[in-house]
C-alpha cells in the first residue's frame, strides 16, 4: 500500500482527503474538528514513510484558490468595516502581532534557542511561510558564515513548530470560548444590523388602527420611526394593492410587512395591533415568487439602480444569498446566485423572472475569465518584491491572490466583467482549495513531526505552542473585554491559517470570523516578515 501511495501522489491526496473529512465528522464530546482533520491525518501519512510526499504545486493551487475565494466573497465587508473602525483595528492587529514577536525573543533568552531555530520557531508558529523565506533570502544575501547551517536550522524550527501553529490558535479559542462563556447565537443577533450576517425573518399582517399612523406617507413613517422593515400587500376596503413610499395608511387598512420579530412588533405597536386573517393567503391578483439572479446584466447593481417601480408593479420583500437572508433595500447589491423573493402581478412575474434570469444552472456557473484573470492579478501582486529600509519580500501565493480577491470582490464589476462568484461555487472552490492545502502540508510536515521527538524538537513545539497559544489568547481577552470586539470576529482575527478559521466558522455558524480574517491577514503578513527579520537581526 505505502509502495503504490508513495508512486501515485494524486492517489495519496485524496485518501488523505478522504479519511481526514470521515474523522473531522465525527463528534468527540459536542465538538468536531471539521476540514481541521485532513492536517493532523496528513501528519500521520508523512510520518509512516518519507516517500509519500505531495508536490508543491498542491499546495500553491489550494492556497491561491482559498484565499482569493475569501477576499472576493470578503470584499465589501471588509471595507465597510475598517471605514467604521480602520485605525482602531489596524492598531489593535498591529500590538498583537509585536506581542508575538516579543514572546519570541523572551524565549530565546529563557531557553537559549539560536536566532536561526527561533526565527523559522516564530515563522511556523504564526504559520507565515513568506516571513521563513524572507530570512533566508536575508542569509543568502548577506553572505554570513555558516549561512547554510544557519538556514538549515530556521527550516527546522519551522518545520517542527508550524503544526503547533495550528493547534495553539484552536486550543486558544476553546480555552476563552469556555471562559468567557460566549453565546454565539446571542452575539450573532446583536450584530445583524452591523454585519452582513443575515436575519431571521418572518412577516405579518396588522391591522392599522393608531391615529399616529394615519394620513401620513409610509417615506415619513420609515424616517420617523427608523423601521428595519419592507411593506407589501395592502387592503384597503375592497381593494388590494401595493405599497410604496408614497402610500398613506387609513383606519381598518390590512398591511403585510416582513422583517424580523422585534422590527416587526415595533412597527406593529406604532400601526395598532395584529390582523387575524393574513393577507399572505390572498393571491386573488398578486403573487409571490422566488427568482434566481442569473443575468450577468444585473450583478454587481444595487436594486434602486434597476428602477423595477418604474416597469413592474412589484415589490422585492427578502433576498436569500446561500443560507443567510436579508432583507432587500434600495442600496442592497445583487449578485450571482442571489434568490429575490417578488410579490407582483401574476403578469409580470413571467417578464421579472426573464429580466433577472432565473437559472439555476446559470446561476452557479463560474465565470473562468474573470476568475483566472482575478487569480493572475493576484499572482503578479504576490511576485512583486517589496522592500522597507533593508528588508525585502514578497506577498506571495497567499497575500496577493487575497488582496486581489478583495479590491475586486469589493468592486464586483468592471464594466462588463464581473468580478464576484455565485455564493454556491465560491464555497465550494473555498473548501476544494482548503482540502488541497491542508493535505499537503500534513503529509509534508509529517516527518519533521517524528524528528521532533528528541529533547531539542521537543524546546522548539513547546516554544512554538507557547507563541502560539499566548498571542492567540491574549488577543482575544483584549479584544473582548477591553475593546468590546465581538469575539466571532476575535476568531477570525487568531486564525492565522486557513483550518483554524474552518474550525472557528464550525464553532459558531455563522460568516464573522471571516471578516475578522480578512480584516487581520493582509496586514499580518505583512507584518509578520518584517518581524521575523527584525528579530533574526537582534539575535545575530
Amino acid at each position: 500500500m505505502i509502495e503504490l501511495l508513495s508512486n501515485n501522489s494524486l492517489l495519496l491526496l485524496f485518501t488523505v482527503a478522504a479519511l481526514g473529512y470521515l474523522i473531522g465528522s465525527i463528534k468527540i464530546g459536542v465538538n468536531r474538528f471539521g476540514v481541521a482533520a485532513i492536517l493532523f491525518v496528513g501528519l500521520a501519512f508523512g510520518a509512516i514513510d518519507d516517500r509519500l510526499v505531495i508536490p508543491e504545486i498542491v499546495f500553491m493551487l489550494g492556497l491561491a484558490l482559498y484565499v482569493y475565494s475569501i477576499g472576493i466573497s470578503s470584499g465589501p465587508a471588509f471595507f465597510a468595516s475598517y471605514k467604521k473602525r480602520g485605525f482602531k483595528d489596524i492598531g489593535f492587529i498591529l500590538l498583537m502581532l509585536s506581542i508575538s514577536g516579543l514572546i519570541a525573543l523572551a524565549l530565546s533568552w529563557m531557553f537559549g534557542f539560536s536566532p536561526g531555530a527561533i526565527t523559522g520557531i516564530y515563522a511556523g508558529s504564526t504559520t507565515n511561510t513568506p516571513a521563513m523565506a524572507g530570512v533566508i533570502d536575508y542569509i543568502n544575501n548577506a553572505n554570513l558564515e555558516r549561512k547554510d547551517f544557519i538556514i538549515q536550522e530556521l527550516v527546522v524550527g519551522y518545520s517542527f513548530s508550524y503544526p503547533m501553529g495550528v493547534l495553539g490558535g484552536m486550543i486558544a479559542i476553546v480555552l476563552t470560548e469556555k471562559w468567557l462563556r460566549i453565546n454565539f447565537q446571542e452575539e450573532e443577533k446583536s450584530l445583524r444590523s452591523e454585519y452582513p450576517i443575515g436575519e431571521d425573518l418572518t412577516s405579518r399582517t396588522v391591522h392599522v388602527t393608531n391615529a399616529e399612523a394615519i394620513g401620513i406617507p409610509v417615506r415619513d413613517l420609515m424616517k420617523k420611526y427608523q423601521w428595519n422593515v419592507v411593506f407589501g400587500r395592502i387592503a384597503s376596503k375592497e381593494t388590494i394593492s401595493l405599497v410604496n413610499w408614497d402610500t398613506i395608511f387609513h383606519v381598518g387598512d390590512r398591511v403585510m410587512m416582513a422583517g424580523s420579530n422585534e422590527a416587526l412588533a415595533r412597527a406593529e405597536e406604532v400601526l395598532g395591533e395584529r390582523a387575524s386573517q393574513h393577507l399572505y393567503h390572498d393571491k386573488s391578483i398578486y403573487d409571490t415568487r422566488r427568482i434566481f439572479v442569473s443575468n450577468p446584466m444585473v450583478v454587481g447593481r444595487s436594486l434602486s439602480s434597476l428602477q423595477l417601480d418604474q416597469k413592474y408593479n412589484c415589490v422585492i420583500s427578502r433576498i436569500r444569498r446561500g443560507d443567510m437572508e436579508m432583507l432587500a433595500k434600495g442600496d442592497t447589491i445583487l449578485e450571482l446566485g442571489d434568490r429575490i423573493r417578488f410579490v407582483a402581478r401574476r403578469k409580470d412575474l413571467k417578464e421579472l423572472s426573464k429580466f433577472f434570469g432565473d437559472s439555476y444552472k446559470a446561476s452557479a456557473h463560474v465565470n473562468l475569465f474573470s476568475f483566472g484573470l482575478g487569480i493572475g492579478i493576484g499572482l503578479i501582486i504576490g511576485n512583486i518584491d517589496i522592500s522597507v529600509g533593508a528588508i525585502s519580500f514578497k506577498l506571495g501565493y497567499a497575500g496577493g491572490p487575497l488582496i486581489a480577491g478583495l479590491v475586486l470582490g469589493s468592486l464586483r464589476r468592471t464594466g462588463p466583467i464581473i468580478w464576484s462568484m455565485p455564493y454556491a461555487a465560491n464555497v465550494t472552490l473555498q473548501q476544494i482549495g482548503l482540502i488541497l492545502l491542508l493535505a499537503t502540508i500534513g503529509v509534508r510536515s509529517g516527518q519533521s513531526f517524528v524528528n521532533a521527538f528528541s529533547i531539542e524538537g521537543i524546546w522548539m513545539l513547546m516554544g512554538a505552542a507557547i507563541i502560539s497559544l499566548l498571542t492567540a489568547l491574549i488577543t482575544l481577552l483584549i479584544g473582548y473585554k477591553f475593546l468590546n470586539r465581538p469575539f466571532s470576529l476575535l476568531m477570525g482575527i487568531v486564525s492565522n491559517q486557513p483550518a483554524i478559521l474552518d474550525f472557528a466558522l464550525a464553532r459558531t455558524g455563522n460568516q464573522l470570523p471571516t471578516i475578522g480574517y480578512t480584516m487581520m491577514f493582509p496586514i499580518a503578513l505583512i507584518c509578520k516578515v518584517v518581524i521575523a527579520q527584525i528579530l533574526f537581526l537582534i539575535l545575530m
